[in-house]
């Protein structure tokens, strides 16, 4: 059944696409450029650095991300830690984490309100397909690094409620609470 990008939103927890693994794509398509472009629309209205397919209802391993430059994250950075414009990855495989995980503050557009202690890889890289079917290979660091494993996990129906500090959850429960009570009521889904 044909998608109509106009009509895509994003999805707030409990909505099960969010805890549902997404299947690759192959080939890429029309449709698939088209949906990747309205996602990038609603990244900016949201104002988030990334968005994942199963954020907007879609079981596509498929995600968009755009971390701007500002004072201590530039693309010209060596990994990089900004990207210079919105990035679409399509079947994305991270590898080669390099150091000690570091904790740092998340928040996701999935789950309004809520951010958390994670801990995440500092320097990644990535592999993942264009929207020409171009298969490249990039690495980053800082916040980009963080980006990009925090989409993966939504690719793989993990979210950050899963990854938080057991602090982070403690603080978060009410919040978490509500979100499930809406989505019970207006038929998003199980609970947590």
């Amino acid at each position: 059944m044909p998608i109509d990008p106009a009509t895509l939103r994003i999805v707030h927890y409990p909505d099960p696409a969010l805890r549902r693994k997404a299947s690759p794509i192959e080939p890429v398509t029309d449709e698939q450029s088209a949906v990747a472009r309205r996602m990038i629309e609603l990244m900016f209205q949201a104002e988030g650095v990334g968005l994942a397919a199963p954020q907007v209802g879609l079981p596509w391993r498929m995600f968009v991300a755009h971390v701007p430059a500002s004072e201590g994250r530039s693309p010209d950075d060596s990994p990089p830690t900004a990207t210079v414009e919105p990035q679409i990855y399509i079947n994305p495989v991270i590898s080669s984490p390099v150091g000690a995980p570091e904790l740092g503050e998340e928040g996701c557009l999935s789950l309004p309100e809520i951010t958390g202690q994670v801990m995440r890889s500092l320097i990644i890289t990535i592999t993942a397909t264009d929207l020409k079917g171009v298969r490249l290979t990039h690495t980053a660091a800082g916040l980009l690094a963080r980006c990009w494993q925090h989409e993966i996990d939504h690719l793989d129906g993990v979210l950050i409620i899963d990854r938080m500090t057991q602090g982070s959850r403690l603080r978060n429960r009410l919040l978490i609470r509500d979100l499930e009570r809406a989505g019970a009521a207006d038929g998003r889904g199980a609970k947590f």
